[in-house]
Formats: C-alpha cells, sequence, structure tokens
C-alpha cells in the first residue's frame, strides 16, 4: 500500500487558503473602489448649487 504524502496534501491546504485570502482581498478593493466612486460623483456639482454673481 501506497505511503500518504502529507507534505503534498499540506502544500496543497496553504495554496488553497492563500488563495482564497487573494480573492477576498480582491473583493474587498473593488466594494471600496466602488464606494470612493460613489462618493466621488455627487447628484449636484458645487458649481451648480450655486450661480456667480455678475462682477461689476
Amino acid at each position: 500500500m501506497a505511503k500518504p504524502n502529507y507534505s503534498f496534501a499540506k502544500r496543497q491546504r496553504d495554496l488553497a487558503k492563500e488563495q482564497k485570502k487573494e480573492e477576498k482581498l480582491q473583493r474587498k478593493k473593488a466594494a471600496a473602489e466602488e464606494s470612493n466612486a460613489a462618493d466621488a460623483d455627487p447628484e449636484v456639482s458645487i458649481d451648480d448649487a450655486e450661480p456667480e454673481a455678475p462682477q461689476a
């Protein structure tokens, strides 16, 4: 009977864990960028809110 290769199994678990962690980080980064983009594009800009007074 073949002997189990524990070091290979551990390496595979570690790689899977690292990949999952990387995907989670990417999702968090995308969510943060999306929320920043929503904050940066207000519906009414400052220029539209106040008309300029005519210069005399």
